[in-house]
């Protein structure tokens, strides 16, 4: 018995350390979302076009704001590279206005106020209360989704996304 426990460990932790990225190659969810000025936004309104689809906790949050700010620094240099930015959260359009207005966010925030998109993108927690968690999505212009960012860190998040994003331009 202790046997077979040993190789049932052995071989979660070998799937583990093994397992790929199960999001790399797969297509964007299919949505349909208000943004902070009430606009219905879609999936497809970003197609043809590289997309950075990052899910945050909750507005005017340190963290978020720092992650929200960086983007904002940073907006002109995703402009250059031909790439559009959205946030996502389970705030409404009000809050996202508010956000937005706040610290002149010039980017897309998307009010997932029922967790449909962060569920289907499997970044939603319960706990300590209802929220998406803090990850991040780079999109190539075909839909799919290239790169996975599960830890993300808000002081240098936008910087590391403008590296992987020069490295997956350069590929073209």
């Amino acid at each position: 018995m202790k046997s077979i426990l040993i190789l049932v460990i052995a071989l979660f932790t070998l799937n583990l350390s093994a397992a790929p990225n199960v999001w790399e190659g797969t297509p964007l969810k299919s949505f349909s979302l208000q943004d902070q000025s009430g606009k219905n936004r879609t999936d497809k309104d970003f197609s043809g076009k590289w997309l950075i689809l990052y899910f945050y906790p909750k507005d005017k949050t340190p963290g978020c704001t720092i992650e929200a700010q960086n983007f904002t620094d940073d907006y002109a240099q995703y402009q250059k590279l031909g790439v559009e930015i959205v946030g996502v959260s389970y705030d409404d359009v009000d809050s996202h206005k508010d956000f937005a207005d706040t610290y002149e966010i010039p980017f897309t925030l998307l009010a997932d106020t029922d967790a449909k998109l962060s569920k289907a993108m499997k970044v939603d927690r319960i706990l300590p209360w209802p929220h998406a968690s803090r990850q991040t999505f780079i999109i190539n212009p075909d839909g799919i989704i290239v790169e996975h960012i599960e830890n993300v860190k808000p002081k240098i998040h936008s910087q590391q996304l403008l590296t992987k994003l020069e490295q997956h331009l350069s590929k073209k």
